[in-house]
Parts: structure tokens; C-alpha cells; sequence
């Protein structure tokens, strides 16, 4: 039998810790979940030149990524992104020389920063009682706490909450938590004044707005089919639209464009009771045939229906009766302001849930190296107490936020959310389940 020094290299070797560095960011990056699936490819060539000055993604999925190797923790990373275009045709032989439309990019930084998990793998006491080999299970599990920080931050900046669920899954905790703002790295920015609507009982979709001081939804506000097709008539008319996806690999990108929709797992089961439900199931499959089997498209969970692309997030942006909402009252400010979740939606049978409509791009995320490993993850090893006790370590250096514009309209600029819109509904949350 190989003694154990031939099998596993020693704690704290050097080389080691920087192969499971590369191993886990690997795996991170490699991942077909959800929040991962959101991500658009690298570009590569010409094709990408409009959306990459440094290494990145492209700007038709909801997540841009930045990966600026080149940068060290609690560093800024600059991303980039083409602004819209407004242009009329030059007819005839009017003359078009020196009339070009000019091009222009947005910048914006991102602060990153580094995040650490350490994980016990406890003591010669332990080793020696457990039948478990602690080492070899310390690598899932400080990995699983990673993957699930990155993706629950870059949730809660989409949704411009955190929400107030807080199980054992979540490892981003409250607003009420101390260390929030640290964690979170940059500002959870409240969704802005045109890209924040309601469920509405007798209209199907409101704007935002109060009953006193109260968020305007009811025990009756839930979400439903005609929810969806209402918002699909709300993005058709706004004046600047948050942009339809394109899925990698999808041949009808361009000419039957999708916009995706997260749901809480409870709205989704609201949606889901409709009687033509299966017909929507059919409709992803069927699509998915065609887009080289992109996970955003399979799933039990995940339908499409009159241009959504709806998936059943992980876990609820949740609010419960008496929590505070954030919102924006004007358009053409920042400024947040407080309104409260009605007493009447009794905690225990209703609660308020956020969904999500990410476009082409919503979120901005950057990734910078670590200066132990190079790459954006970095791992280490420690034996404690003069080797009795050990301990590992799994970083990250990163940030995501938003992406917003101050866009320039006849009644002035207009702060907006470019690519991600909400729609808050009322749940109904049976057995007392929170």
C-alpha cells in the first residue's frame, strides 16, 4: 500500500495549493447551474471586439463577466459596454460623408474584493474517532460555500434586495447583519423607478406604488399567466426596453428573441397551476432542440411562454408583513426611500416575493488574480497547534453590481436599471413555511 506521503502532497505545499486553486476555479466557471448558465462566452476573434478591452464576456446574457487578471484584491476592475444607438437613414444621394453616427462606451468600476471561507478539518482526535477522511471532504464542502456565496451575491444585486428568508442555505446573510455591505463588496441599489412593477389583481401588472405607506399589494395580488402577459406588453411599450437575451448556440436568437424570467420557487408553483402548463414545458424542450441543449432551457423546472424563458430560481427574494422594501421615488434620482410590507399579509400564510426579468446585460461581475495563485480563486492549507489540529482555506476575488445608466430622454436623464426589471407578487405560503 502507498504510504500516505506518495498520495497527497504535504499541508501547505506550495504547488499544491495552486493546482486546487486552478482545480476549483475551473470547476466554478464549468458549472451548468442557473446563475452560471447566465453568463455569456468569452469573444473570440473580431466577432467580440465591441465588448471586450479586457477579457470580457459578451453583452447579449445577463451576466457580463470582466475577468482583468491583471489587477490584485481590493482593486477596481473596469468593464465596458456599448450604449444604445439612435440614428436615422441618409436617403438618396444626400450626402452621408461626415455624418457617421457616433459610437460611445459606458465605463464603470467595480470594486472587488477578496472573500474567505476557512473550513476545520478538526484534530488527531478527530481523525482517529471519525471514519471519514475530513481532508478529502473538506474540498466539496468549502467549494459548495464559494460557489454558493458568488451566486446568492450576484442574485441579490440583480434583485436590488437581499430579502429576509434566512435558512440554512443562504450564506449571504441580512441587511441586518453587520458585515452586509462588506460581503456584498459594492452598493445593493434598489430597483430604479421605470423597472420596478406589481402584481395586480384587477390589471394583472401595476408600476410600483403605495397604499399609504404601505407597498400596494394584497392577499389577491399573485402571480399567474396573465402576469406574464401583461409584462410582455409592458416591456413591448417602454421607451427604452431592457434587451432580449441571446442564447449561445440558439438559431432563433435574432428572430424570435427571449427574455428571461426568474421565479421564486413559490410563484413559480402559481404560474405552473395553469391547466396548459405542460404545453409550456414542451415549448423550452422544443426550443432547446434547437440551441444545442443550453442548460437555461432544460430543467423540470422551466417554461416558455409568449417570449419568457421563466426558470424557478434557487431561492426566494422574500419580504414578510412588516419588513421594509426599498424603491425609488423619482426617475431621475438615486435616491431610495422605505416603504413597508402590509400587516395584512399575515406572516405564515402570505408573503411578498421578487422576481426577476435579467436582460442583455443586468449584471456586471469582475474577477481579479490573486497574487498566491494568479487566477481568480486561491486555496491554503494550515496545520495548527504544533500539527495538531488543521484547517483549510478557499478564496475568491471578485464583485459584481448592476448595470445602470442615466438615460438621456426629452424629459431629461433618467436613472435605469439598463437590463434587469422586477415584479413583485404576493405568496401564499401554506403549512406556516417561511
Amino acid at each position: 500500500m502507498p504510504t500516505p506521503s506518495t498520495t497527497r502532497a504535504n499541508y501547505g505545499d506550495a504547488t499544491n495549493m495552486i493546482k486546487q486553486a486552478a482545480g476549483l476555479f475551473a470547476a466554478h466557471m464549468q458549472r451548468n447551474g442557473m446563475m452560471a448558465s447566465m453568463t455569456g462566452p468569452m469573444p473570440k476573434g473580431t466577432a467580440g471586439a465591441a465588448a471586450t478591452l479586457r477579457k470580457q464576456s459578451t453583452q447579449h446574457m445577463p451576466i457580463v463577466t470582466c475577468q482583468d487578471l491583471s489587477k490584485n484584491e481590493g482593486d477596481e476592475v473596469t468593464f465596458h459596454l456599448l450604449n444604445p444607438m439612435k440614428a436615422k437613414p441618409i436617403m438618396g444621394s444626400a450626402w452621408a460623408e461626415g455624418r457617421g453616427t457616433a459610437m460611445s462606451l459606458s465605463q464603470d468600476k467595480l470594486r472587488v474584493n477578496q472573500a474567505r471561507f476557512p473550513v476545520s478539518l478538526g484534530d488527531t482526535m478527530t481523525d482517529i474517532r471519525s471514519p471519514a477522511d475530513f481532508r478529502a471532504l473538506g474540498r466539496p464542502a468549502a467549494q459548495n460555500l464559494m460557489d454558493r456565496y458568488i451566486d446568492q451575491s450576484m442574485l441579490v444585486h440583480m434583485a436590488g434586495a437581499r430579502g429576509f428568508q434566512n435558512n440554512m442555505e443562504w450564506v449571504v446573510p441580512t441587511t441586518a447583519d453587520a458585515d452586509f455591505a462588506s460581503i456584498m463588496v459594492n452598493t445593493v441599489q434598489a430597483p430604479t423607478k421605470n423597472r420596478h412593477f406589481l402584481a395586480d389583481a384587477t390589471d394583472a401588472v401595476k408600476a410600483f406604488g403605495l397604499a399609504s405607506s404601505d407597498v400596494d399589494l394584497g392577499t389577491t395580488d399573485l402571480l399567474t399567466i396573465d402576469t406574464v402577459d401583461a409584462m410582455r406588453s409592458v416591456l413591448d411599450s417602454m421607451p427604452l426596453p431592457p434587451p432580449p437575451i441571446q442564447i449561445p448556440g440558439d438559431p432563433a436568437a435574432e428572430d424570435s428573441p427571449l427574455r428571461l424570467w426568474l421565479m421564486s420557487p413559490t410563484q413559480f408553483d402559481s404560474f405552473a397551476a395553469s391547466s396548459t402548463y405542460r404545453t409550456y414545458q414542451a415549448n423550452a424542450l422544443a426550443r432547446a432542440a434547437q440551441a444545442k441543449q443550453h442548460p437555461l432551457f432544460l430543467g423540470p423546472d422551466t417554461a416558455l411562454w409568449n417570449g419568457f424563458l421563466i426558470k424557478k430560481m434557487p431561492r426566494p427574494i422574500r419580504f414578510y408583513a412588516g419588513d421594509t422594501m426599498k424603491y425609488c421615488a423619482s426617475a431621475t434620482t438615486e435616491t431610495e426611500s422605505n416603504a413597508t410590507i402590509a400587516t395584512a399579509l399575515t406572516s405564515g400564510t402570505y408573503a411578498v416575493d421578487r422576481s426577476i426579468i435579467p436582460g442583455g446585460p443586468a449584471l456586471a461581475r469582475a474577477m481579479a488574480a490573486s497574487t498566491k495563485s494568479g487566477i481568480p480563486f486561491f486555496w491554503s492549507e494550515k496545520e495548527l497547534d504544533h500539527g495538531d489540529k488543521v484547517e483549510l482555506l478557499i478564496g475568491a476575488i471578485r464583485g459584481c453590481s448592476k448595470v445602470r445608466f442615466a438615460v438621456s430622454t426629452e424629459e431629461g436623464d433618467v436613472i435605469t436599471d439598463y437590463g434587469v426589471t422586477v415584479v413583485d407578487t404576493v405568496v401564499k405560503t401554506p403549512g406556516g413555511v417561511l
